[in-house]
């Protein structure tokens, strides 16, 4: 069993004495079903599981009077001994909410009874064109919050990584100092793995047990048709074809010099009008992170974003490496990454930061300077730069020489290193982007 962040999460929310019912919101097959089941057979005395995509017409249950009673007689009845309910032990799982709307606006009535506890999970939650909205979102009596795929970390502890190496990393950080090589070179060659395989539980886990990359691929892929097939089933008819074109066209995006969303190049001669809906319906279900772009790299950063200039970036690495062509696993294995190498090294940080709730900004200027990634650390405005192996930071240099106009004091450089500084810049190995998180 792979080890969840979630499950803290989860027993954060159910120790709060005014706890309301919880809504767990994730791109498909990210692990949301198992960690919610798992942690209430744990917690309960009683679980009442309800999957309303594998079973539609669990929905009826939920098609007249929301009163409590009347639903728990309901649930009685359909499900007999499966559906126990004791004031205090029972916790309703209420499995791709989206596809019952009346079940999530009769959390508002959960929340008022207060006997049950109720968990609901959704993939496709308020994706543009599912048409099962529901006619009340129960505003304040829900608590909504959102699971991705693995993050490094989960990868790491799945792949033997204990908490005490993690600790030790931490105060190299901390304190500024190099790590033992014998660790540094460990740590690389499973950030290298994070890579391809990514943190999609089933691929982790193939990978984990076989370490047959085939197998991780094979899975991956079908990943990717599950999602393709849930543009053409679920999206309106008119965006079914653009949504799949903007997604087959990530690859093609951050192959480009200049990594900024482009329109024509999902389609010539596209625009924004046409193909604006169908990027927001992917980025609706989990499956991308946008990065902004900010006209100045100062704090606020969400205040100094452009809205509508910005990368696409995969959330998970590893579906990302999935999408380019065979061998390009092994390539990255083999530490033979070519001219593509950025994109895939700044996906592998947009992963790690997206992951951990941060949003997403980069810098750039028609003068020429462009700094890959722009982040809040210890208060301070932060500029990321990331390089595969080794490479130059004349943009990150000019823009820290000039205080009086762009007061930005630090910059972080990823890349194939160990740690060190010099002056106002950090230099990390690319592995140690997961333990940036102090804002």
């Amino acid at each position: 069993m792979l080890r969840r962040k979630i499950e803290q999460t989860l027993t954060q929310w159910k120790n709060a004495p005014d706890r309301k019912p919880l809504i767990i919101k994730g791109c498909r097959q990210c692990g949301k079903t198992y960690s919610v089941l798992d942690f209430a057979k744990k917690n309960y005395k009683h679980v009442v599981y309800l999957n309303f995509f594998e079973n539609p017409a669990y929905a009826s249950v939920f098609a007249g009077s929301l009163e409590i009673d009347n639903i728990v007689m309901m649930l009685s009845a359909l499900l007999g001994s499966e559906a126990v309910f004791e004031a205090g032990k029972t916790v309703l799982v209420l499995d791709e909410i989206q596809d019952c709307p009346e079940a999530r606006t009769a959390l508002k009535f959960f929340r008022i009874d207060g006997r049950y506890d109720v968990i609901g999970t959704g993939s496709l939650l308020g994706v543009k064109g599912y048409g099962k909205e529901p006619k009340s979102i129960p505003v304040g009596s829900e608590t909504v919050i959102d699971m991705y795929p693995l993050d490094l970390e989960e990868f790491l502890w799945a792949c033997g990584i204990n908490e005490p190496v993690i600790e030790s990393l931490k105060k190299c950080l901390d304190e500024e100092s190099p790590i033992p090589e014998a660790l540094h070179n460990r740590m690389k060659q499973l950030l290298l793995q994070y890579v391809v395989v990514g943190g999609m539980p089933e691929a982790v886990q193939a990978f984990v047990s076989t370490k047959q990359m085939d197998e991780v691929l094979r899975i991956q892929r079908d990943i990717i048709r599950s999602y393709e097939d849930d543009m053409v089933k679920y999206a309106e008819r008119k965006d079914k074809s653009r949504i799949k074109e903007c997604f087959q066209s990530i690859p093609k995006q951050l192959s480009k010099e200049n990594k900024k969303f482009q329109y024509s190049v999902v389609k010539k001669g596209s625009t924004a009008a046409k193909y604006a809906g169908s990027l927001q319906w992917i980025e609706d279900a989990g499956i991308i992170s946008r990065c902004y772009n900010l006209r100045l790299p100062e704090l606020p950063l969400d205040g100094n974003a452009e809205e509508d200039v910005f990368k696409v970036y995969m959330k998970d690495c590893g579906l990302f490496v999935s999408m380019l062509e065979d061998g390009t696993q092994y390539d990255i294995l083999q530490g033979k990454l070519y001219g593509y190498k950025g994109a895939i090294f700044e996906n592998l940080i947009a992963d790690i930061f997206a992951k951990m709730g941060r949003k997403l900004y980069y810098f750039h200027k028609d003068t020429g300077l462009e700094v890959d990634f722009v982040i809040r650390y210890k208060g301070e405005c932060t500029l990321v730069e990331v390089k595969a192996s080794t490479g130059n930071i004349k943009s990150t240099k000019t823009i820290l020489n000039r205080p009086e106009k762009y007061h930005v004091k630090q910059a972080i450089k990823l890349g194939d290193y160990n740690i060190g500084r010099s002056g106002q810049i950090l230099t990390l190995p690319l592995y140690m982007a997961f333990l940036l998180r102090s804002l």
